[in-house]
């Protein structure tokens, strides 16, 4: 039981967050620059904001979010082609959460549902494939938006679809995989960093192998890291050590549920409902075989292929997410942060997602006045 709650335990994080303070100055002192981390995950850019762990580590640390939230990530012309999905009366669109509040170029889901257009929210994928069953008369669409943490559950939804025999369900899969975009952030966008605090939930699905590229390529340390003060702040002292001795490694700090060869039986699904594409992603354009498409098998509950859905190109503004989710820009750099994007108005997507790094800043670091 002391193992279980150590991880939260606040006196055990005071410990350990003045010994990470301390060897971070040492390696400050050491290379002359202030240690630089990215966290990859969305769910750690909230956990480090709202637990405090990144205020204590300010002037210490260097902890840049990453391209870990899926919301954020999603290229605008995807935004606005699945909100397109939604204009026909004869449609049922489901979504998680998190999607119905971004802006498109026009509008979003939200002011489409408003206006009338059945945009439901559901916890689930397989809640979609009951709509449909429930709903024969309609087109009932799945927005598919996630990393590998995802696509299991995607392609569940798929496999029950099938054998179910539906024709009226089928998915928009804009989905990510997590290796390519970090080999496109070192060698592509030169971010300025020292080594990455990895994803906990992707790496319950890859396994600790996955990031052995980020060594024998980049010579780039990585911890992978779970969510609780204790885990994360254990996590950077790691790197910090790996950095303060020039000894990169990939450490997996996230024993209790990723394993070295990740989940088997996850992979297995991923791999026979879905295959590797081109993907288009935010503030960085499109990386070859950085997503994954329904396998032609399955085409049938492909939406891209069921529905033509054409967009424009998408209107710009001052919004800065795409430069946030590589890494070259923090909140408070935008114009348009806490001014004219807010939560309740809020322009661009790091604002509106529960992993956004906008959305962190804003109810956790953010300086009245």
């Amino acid at each position: 039981m002391q193992t279980l709650f150590e991880p939260a335990d606040p006196a055990v994080a005071k410990e350990l967050a003045q010994k990470v303070i301390e060897l971070a100055d040492r390696c400050k002192e050491k290379f002359g620059v202030m240690p630089a981390f990215m966290e990859v995950c969305g769910s750690h850019t909230m956990a480090l904001a709202k637990t405090g762990v990144k205020l204590i580590l300010q002037g210490h640390v260097n902890l840049i979010s990453g391209p870990g939230c899926p919301v954020c990530v999603t290229d605008q012309k995807q935004i606005d082609a699945m909100i397109e999905v939604a204009e026909s009366n004869n449609r049922i669109v489901c979504t998680f959460g998190d999607m119905i509040r971004v802006p498109g170029s026009k509008r979003s889901l939200q002011s489409a549902k408003t206006e009338g257009r059945d945009v439901r929210i559901v916890y689930s994928p397989l809640d979609a494939v009951r709509i449909a069953e429930e709903n024969p008369e309609k087109e009932v669409v799945f927005l598919g938006v996630g990393f590998e943490t995802t696509v299991p559950v995607l392609a569940a939804a798929i496999q029950l679809a099938a054998q179910k025999n539906l024709k009226n369900f089928s998915m928009w899969a804009t989905t990510k995989l997590v290796q390519p975009v970090l080999r496109t952030l070192l060698s592509v966008k030169k971010v300025k960093i020292n080594g990455f605090l990895l994803p906990g939930h992707v790496s319950i699905v890859l396994g600790e192998q996955a990031y052995q590229f980020l060594i024998d390529e980049f010579r780039m340390p990585g911890v992978i890291s779970g969510f609780e003060p204790v885990e994360m702040l254990s996590a950077i002292y790691k790197l910090l050590k790996m950095v303060y001795e020039d000894r990169p490694e990939i450490l997996n700090n996230y024993k209790s549920v990723v394993r070295l060869e990740g989940n088997k039986t996850a992979q297995k699904i991923m791999n026979e409902f879905f295959q590797p594409c081109d993907e288009a992603w935010r503030g960085i354009g499109v990386i070859p075989q950085s997503g994954l498409e329904i396998r032609e098998k399955y085409s049938r509950f492909n939406a891209k292929e069921k529905f033509n859905i054409k967009v424009g190109e998408p209107k710009k503004t001052l919004c800065r997410c795409g430069d946030m989710i590589c890494g070259l820009a923090s909140p408070e750099e935008c114009v348009l942060f806490g001014k004219a994007c807010t939560p309740l108005h809020p322009i661009g997507p790091c604002m509106v997602s529960t992993e956004g790094s906008c959305a962190a800043h804003y109810s956790y670091m953010r300086k009245e006045g």
